[in-house]
C-alpha cells in the first residue's frame, strides 16, 4: 500500500477542517514555522502543503500579513 506525503495528508486535513467548518473562511493559519512544529515536518513540507492549497484555491497569501482560508465557495464543489 502507498504511503501518502506528508504535504498532501496536512494538505487534507486542512481542507477537511474547512470543509467540517473548523476553520472559517478569513480565518488566518499558523505560519510555516509553527505549522511545521504541530506536524513535527520540516518548513519545506510546510511550504508544499501551502503551495498545494493555494493551486486549490483553498487558501490565499497577502504578503506581509500572513495566510488565510479562501471563501469555500471560490473552490469547493457540490456533491
Amino acid at each position: 500500500m502507498p504511503i501518502t506525503p506528508d504535504y498532501i495528508r496536512i494538505a487534507d486535513e486542512i481542507v477537511a477542517d474547512v470543509r467540517a467548518g473548523k476553520l472559517k473562511p478569513g480565518e488566518k493559519l499558523p505560519s510555516i514555522t509553527q505549522l511545521a512544529a504541530k506536524y513535527n515536518v520540516s518548513p519545506s513540507t510546510v511550504k508544499q502543503v501551502y503551495v498545494r492549497l493555494e493551486a486549490l484555491r483553498v487558501i490565499w497569501r497577502h504578503q506581509g500579513k500572513g495566510i488565510f482560508v479562501n471563501d469555500p465557495r471560490l473552490w469547493m464543489r457540490e456533491p
